[in-house]
């Protein structure tokens, strides 16, 4: 009997060892670094990206290629000194195989180069920064999330073409990420016939808008904003306490009532159109099983930034797989996540570029009531968007990257 046992026991070693790949069953777990918010302005972004990667784990039983994972959560506080110090520490202190995560674009600056000189294979489910995937491209990162001015270009010219308004107002945060989204929105707006006639730029964290929306001009057929997190709350309760509230309608970048606070919002945003590559409302199957499982375990609807980390797991278990598991080889892996297949995500298809940047749908979206609960409805699909929309790479690059006063506000 003993004797039997303990062949079946070596053929079920056997299997398994067949299954995950040689080497696998000995190797320790596949260590992952994830440096995110979960204090300080960002904290709501934060703990929905760490949701989104903790169901799609809890889906996979915690192992991906017949290897368990350790996940390695840092708090970045949302600053960029911050997310580099807590990045030194996963790499060096923790000896992590892959870097998930961050939030902010200023934090995706700040800690490229070391992600560079370390090769660490780093994945950006969030962090939307232009040069990342730009003049500033990195070969140890790839993105399954966007580019800032990326839905910015094909809505810009939307909204001219669609919703006729001539002249607006800009408002947003004063970093790069409010830049670069406002940018890409008045390149494309002032190239289809309008006029971008005043930018404010608000620092980030601020408690009181009301300096800001008394300094916006009247004059205007619509404010464009950007603006995510608790600025995107106090914007929106504060402009609706406005004397423009009524006057003059509000379009904006996506994360402004992206569901992170959409579901903290009321009556105040009904109506506000925006656009991301992104809505829990997405109505394809892959979305919809997202969405059901999701808000079976954590009583909400998932939002952009739960989303992306789950595609980030999607991503990693094809690359592990496509590697037998082979974490250690940092240069395989990267190569493997550059060529995984995104036809089913819950966004819709993704492909990437050359750049490591993804070729998404991009949704212009409307906060409508339905069911009793606000949500941001797709009222139009633009397939395909490039981080370059439809100019040519090459001429894009010559130009600055997009910022505080590029392009300059010539009718301002």
């Amino acid at each position: 009997m003993r004797r039997s046992a303990l062949l079946a026991l070596l053929a079920l070693s056997a299997l398994a060892l067949a299954v995950v790949g040689p080497g696998a069953a000995q190797k320790g777990p596949i260590k992952v670094g994830f440096v995110v918010s979960e204090t300080g302005f960002l904290a709501a972004n934060g703990r929905d990206m760490i949701n989104g990667l903790q169901l799609f784990l809890d889906e996979q039983g915690g192992r991906l290629a017949g290897r368990d994972v350790k996940v390695t959560i840092e708090d970045d506080e949302g600053k960029p000194a911050t997310g580099l110090t807590k990045v030194r520490s996963l790499v060096e202190g923790q000896g992590i195989h892959v870097l998930l995560g961050p939030v902010s674009a200023a934090i995706g600056y700040a800690i490229a180069p070391y992600v560079d000189q370390k090769k660490v294979p780093t994945i950006h489910p969030i962090v939307a920064a232009d040069d990342l995937t730009q003049r500033k491209r990195s070969p140890w990162i790839v993105r399954p999330s966007w580019a800032s001015s990326q839905p910015s270009h094909p809505f810009g010219k939307w909204v001219y073409d669609n919703l006729g308004y001539k002249r607006i107002a800009m408002i947003g945060y004063d970093f790069a990420f409010g830049w670069e989204v406002a940018a890409g929105f008045q390149r494309t707006y002032e190239e289809a016939g309008g006029q971008i006639v005043q930018k404010l730029w608000s620092p980030l964290n601020t408690a009181d808008y009301a300096p800001y929306i008394t300094g916006l001009r009247r004059d205007v057929d619509a404010i464009y904003c950007i603006f995510s997190g608790a600025d995107a709350l106090r914007f929106a309760k504060q402009f609706a306490d406005s004397a423009l509230k009524g006057k003059v309608p509000l379009v904006c970048g996506g994360t402004f009532t992206d569901e992170h606070v959409l579901r903290s919002m009321g009556d105040e945003v009904l109506g506000v159109v925006t656009a991301l590559h992104y809505s829990a409302a997405l109505a394809n199957p892959s979305n919809q099983r997202f969405v059901k499982a999701y808000e079976a375990k954590y009583r909400t609807v998932p939002s952009y930034y739960s989303e992306g980390p789950y595609v980030a797991g999607i991503m990693l278990k094809a690359a592990l797989e496509a590697t037998g598991g082979d974490v250690e080889n940092g240069e395989k892996l990267i190569a493997s996540l550059r060529r995984v297949d995104l036809s089913d995500a819950p966004r819709g298809p993704v492909r990437f570029d050359e750049y490591g940047n993804p070729i998404e749908n991009i949704y212009i979206r409307k906060v409508e009531r339905v069911g009793g609960r606000l949500q941001n409805t797709v009222i139009h699909t633009i397939p395909a968007v490039s981080q370059f929309w439809i100019y040519n790479p090459k001429d894009f690059l010559a130009n600055p990257v997009y910022s505080r006063d590029f392009p300059p506000c010539k009718h301002c």
